[in-house]
């Protein structure tokens, strides 16, 4: 089973700096059942469960992978869980701990709270005393998240002036995945010591193919900043994209080292990847959809075992929606097509 993440859509349209050539098998985390083992390889058995977390090619029935990215499914996992854990929890973590160091008392506002990563970063918040947490996201979301968050905010909304209202100081940490315009907005937010981290800039994917447009206004829209003013205002600006990391010896270390904190909270049931929907890999374009509209509240899958709902003729090949497949009893009845949804 393989997680789907913005990342992908990212890579999809060619809005990455680095483009892997083409063709190539796009996917950054899987979970299934170990086939085989490289030379010198002792640390897991054939049939043994695990997730892994790599490069592309997780979108596949099988997938080969570098042992030091490759992890035992803790006791009481499932793939399904499995597969949407790596990345967004380990993304979460370091984002809070090891870049901007959360501790008890501190605030936090993340971006796109819905997501499989925001809601990461609200489960890995509730683990440290007095945390206050600020998230954005789709009005149409907050009913379904609207627990794991202590102040819960339209995207569309002034979400600046909403913070100060309760927090007038500002916050600690800034979560920005979105990048343009928000990264001003970020580091005005920030306290003195504060931190502003962009891991990722999802409004350049605003319609179905790369828009030059898109990435000339958020490039543009990026405060150009001044060091004097950050040393002046005591405040940092960070960046951090999990990707490199697997690929330096240093970096592969601190995800294993993080991943083990990670499965030790999972095994005490403090937190748990929340699941949108899966989808079979022949839905994977209806799958896509539903991330690119920004639908999904928690983690899309691709499960190569499962079979796709079959399309009616007078179904749109567009949609992300249709009947569930489990509760499906007379296809003709089924006006468009659904994942089967957790």
């Amino acid at each position: 089973m393989s997680g789907m993440n913005f990342l992908d859509l990212m890579v999809r349209q060619g809005n990455m700096e680095n483009p892997p050539r083409t063709p190539i098998v796009p996917g950054f985390e899987c979970s299934g059942l170990v086939e085989m083992l490289g030379e010198g390889v002792e640390n897991f058995q054939v049939g043994e469960g695990v997730m892994a977390v790599m490069c592309y090619g997780a979108w596949a029935e099988l997938a080969c992978v570098p042992v030091e990215n490759v992890f035992p499914l803790p006791p009481g996992m499932s793939f399904t869980d499995g597969a949407a854990f790596p990345v967004s929890f380990l993304t979460a973590y370091l984002l809070l701990f090891d870049i901007g160091r959360l501790r008890e008392g501190m605030s936090v506002l993340v971006h796109s709270a819905g997501g499989g990563v925001g809601q990461a970063v609200a489960q890995l918040c509730a683990t440290v005393p007095g945390v206050t947490l600020f998230g954005t996201a789709s009005s149409s979301k907050h009913e379904a998240i609207r627990g794991s968050l202590l102040h819960l905010i339209d995207r569309n909304a002034d979400y600046v002036t909403e913070v100060k209202k309760i927090s007038p100081e500002g916050v600690d940490i800034v979560l920005d995945c979105l990048c343009g315009e928000h990264t001003a907005k970020g580091l005005s937010l920030l306290k003195p010591m504060g931190t502003c981290i962009l891991y990722g800039s999802s409004n350049m994917v605003t319609g179905e193919t790369k828009s030059f447009f898109s990435f000339a206004k958020s490039w543009w829209q990026v405060e150009k900043v001044n060091p004097l003013r950050l040393y002046e205002e005591n405040k940092c600006l960070a960046g951090f994209q999990l990707l490199p990391l697997l690929t330096r010896p240093d970096g592969a270390t601190r995800v294993r080292h993080t991943m083990a904190r990670l499965t030790h909270l999972y095994i005490k049931g403090v937190i748990r990847p929340r699941i949108d929907s899966v989808w079979a890999l022949e839905e994977v374009k209806e799958a896509m959809q539903r991330i690119h509209d920004r639908g999904n509240v928690g983690k899309i899958l691709l499960e190569p075992e499962k079979a796709p709902i079959p399309l009616m003729a007078s179904d749109s090949t567009d949609t992300s929606e249709a009947c569930d497949e489990e509760g499906e009893e007379d296809e003709s009845e089924c006006k468009e097509r659904e994942p089967f949804i957790h």
